[in-house]
């Protein structure tokens, strides 16, 4: 099957508000090529130029609304912290629980393909909790059966988040220093990304037809964005 899909392809975007799906909805801004239906529990503020429906409503209305979108493409780019979520379990009930629930409407909905925004080091063994909860969402949406499903495992995001995370702060600032010394193969996997760059990779992603699983870490995401010559 070809990688191209027909123009005006609809992506139902999930976490709009945050710091990579708000980058997604810059990037779409003037193409007509793609249209975005964000799902959200609140009004999303728009960047002046912005054409695209926000279908809001609790969580428990998502499924719904996810059936509404009628789209061909789910990007899922929801996220929080343990610290921001104040439990480990109010942290897995958005980054395992909510997810794999978004991921089951789409399906239901007769969404095939899903592009997920996980994170570099996802492990379903780790001792760490935030890397081992991607790694079981990861396992887990694997068994839903889109026909295609991409991974994202970028580094640390730099971009301007709505809520303060102190500790990513600082790692933005150091962050243009440590890429520079991570030449290594191994490690460059943990090289940062500006939320703007993998918003193009979603975009570009969102065209892609054939079918599989694909993940995708640094060096992959440097490589689409090289194709396509951003």
């Amino acid at each position: 099957m070809s990688d191209a899909i027909a123009a005006g392809r609809r992506i139902c975007l999930v976490g709009a508000s945050g710091l990579v799906g708000s980058a997604v909805i810059e990037e779409s801004i003037g193409r007509s090529d793609v249209r975005i239906i964000g799902v959200a529990r609140r009004e999303v503020p728009l960047p002046k130029g912005a054409r695209l429906d926000i279908l809001v409503g609790p969580t428990t209305e998502w499924p719904a609304l996810i059936e509404a979108a009628h789209a061909d493409v789910l990007v899922c780019a929801l996220g929080t912290t343990r610290k921001a979520a104040g439990s480990d379990e109010a942290f897995r009930s958005v980054d395992h629980d909510l997810v794999l629930e978004t991921a089951e409407a789409a399906r239901m909905a007769g969404i095939d393909r899903m592009i997920l925004v996980s994170s570099v080091g996802a492990d379903p063994q780790s001792g760490n909790l935030y890397l081992r909860t991607k790694g079981e969402v990861e396992t887990a949406l694997g068994q839903l059966g889109f026909a295609r499903l991409d991974v994202l495992r970028p580094g640390l995001l730099r971009g301007k988040r709505a809520e303060d995370r102190p500790l990513e702060w600082a790692g933005q600032v150091v962050a243009p220093l440590a890429d520079i010394l991570v030449f290594h193969a191994r490690l460059r996997r943990f090289r940062s990304i500006a939320a703007v760059r993998l918003a193009q990779v979603i975009l570009a992603l969102s065209e892609r037809r054939t079918s599989g699983r694909f993940v995708h870490e640094h060096d992959s995401m440097s490589e689409i964005l090289h194709e396509r010559h951003i």
